[in-house]
């Protein structure tokens, strides 16, 4: 029997989601772990540790007076001015309680830099509107102690029940063509290693920003392609997209927040995995 930690107690905002979901199960065993889900359905309201929100009608206060969360772990989606509204409560609700966040953010707030991979300390720069809404937060939660704030940077995740992979495979099943884009250089994740990152993360109270790729870089077209290869026999048709003539980067190397060796991984790795799932 696991020993649950009696330090914490962690509010998962947005556990329905693929990566919320990874999130919870690998911390719930030692943790006291809750989660908010969006819609509803049966093996959600089941568990008493999940609230239905809807973060763009719902006030949160209630459910954080309900939890007393020591940590909020914030992996959400949806509409982006009511993300803003909600992180801008979050935050004063972090100041006022003395807790912490760690909140998802991505490499794509860097993606107006294309000609090198961005680390920890660069300045954040967008031309997408996703990545401008992830620095509008990232710039408001920084302003709050650096001790009550991790910022967590993920390039593409995958994983063999991951959205992009699954989107893929059912392409290929119905012979529709998968994009890939030959001159994009980027890092990549899964969803095991992210998940067992922030239980470390969590459990050394680290804070700060932290870069979760893939220590190399690999080209979008032959990671894809080799990774279609492990997953199907079926042939698949791909459509090159080339968004420009030069080869553009959109990766998050770590440099100042390197987690120990055993939590790094290399874009192999993820091919191997899926391979076994």
């Amino acid at each position: 029997m696991i020993k649950r930690d009696g330090k914490h107690r962690i509010l998962i905002l947005g556990v329905s989601g693929f990566i919320g979901n990874g999130i919870y199960k690998e911390l719930c065993s030692y943790f006291k772990t809750y989660g908010t889900y969006r819609t509803s359905k049966k093996q959600y309201e089941k568990n008493h540790q999940f609230f239905q929100f809807n973060f763009e009608e719902d006030d949160i206060y209630e459910i954080l007076d309900i939890v007393k969360p020591t940590i909020i772990i914030s992996a959400l989606r949806g509409d982006f001015s009511k993300q803003v509204i909600l992180h801008q409560h979050l935050s004063e609700y972090v100041f006022s309680k003395k807790i912490k966040i760690i909140y998802l953010s991505s490499a794509n707030v860097f993606d107006a830099y294309s000609k090198y991979p961005s680390y920890e300390d660069d300045k954040t720069l967008s031309n997408s509107i996703y990545g401008h809404l992830k620095i509008k937060i990232e710039n408001m939660l920084q302003r709050l102690p650096k001790k009550y704030v991790a910022i967590l940077r993920l390039p593409m995740v995958f994983g063999s029940q991951s959205p992009r992979i699954l989107e893929i495979l059912q392409n290929i099943k119905d012979k529709e063509p998968v994009e890939v884009f030959p001159n994009l250089v980027m890092n990549v994740t899964n969803d095991d290693k992210l998940t067992q990152q922030v239980h470390y993360i969590v459990n050394r109270n680290k804070s700060g920003i932290f870069h979760l790729g893939s220590t190399d870089l690999v080209h979008h077209d032959d990671f894809i392609k080799e990774m279609v290869e492990e997953l199907t026999t079926i042939k698949a048709i791909y459509k090159q997209v080339y968004t420009t003539n030069d080869e553009r980067y959109l990766a998050v190397l770590p440099k100042t927040n390197k987690l120990p060796k055993h939590l790094q991984i290399i874009s192999s790795d993820i091919i191997n995995e899926l391979k076994l799932n």
